[in-house]
């Protein structure tokens, strides 16, 4: 039995199987969409892909480390947020029941 469910959403839109019921996610899946969206959410990202100086990067980057740090599902310090190329950034953190999580932006 699964602790954690939720709706699969993708490109903000709900998954839907092919009898056009909505999708769910369980446990890792869903822990890595609720903090994709709490990143969403919270408005930093967009600052984040805004600013061009690398010292108030690096700060709305803290930032977001500590928005995802707060989830009690995840095991504090271990959220680190790096930038795969401009604009897109990887989310990894530890979970205290699940592993590693991942989340693209």
């Amino acid at each position: 039995m699964s602790e954690y469910i939720d709706l699969l959403i993708e490109g903000n839109d709900l998954v839907l199987d092919p009898s056009r019921q909505p999708r769910l996610v369980d446990d890792r899946a869903s822990i890595a969409q609720d903090i994709a969206h709490m990143i969403r959410e919270s408005g930093l990202l967009v600052t984040l892909v805004a600013e061009r100086h690398r010292l108030r990067q690096r700060d709305c980057i803290q930032q977001l480390e500590l928005l995802v740090e707060a989830d009690e599902r995840l095991i504090p310090g271990t959220a680190q947020i790096v930038m795969v190329e401009p604009g897109k950034y990887l989310v990894t953190a530890k979970t205290v029941k699940f592993g590693v999580i991942e989340v693209r932006l």
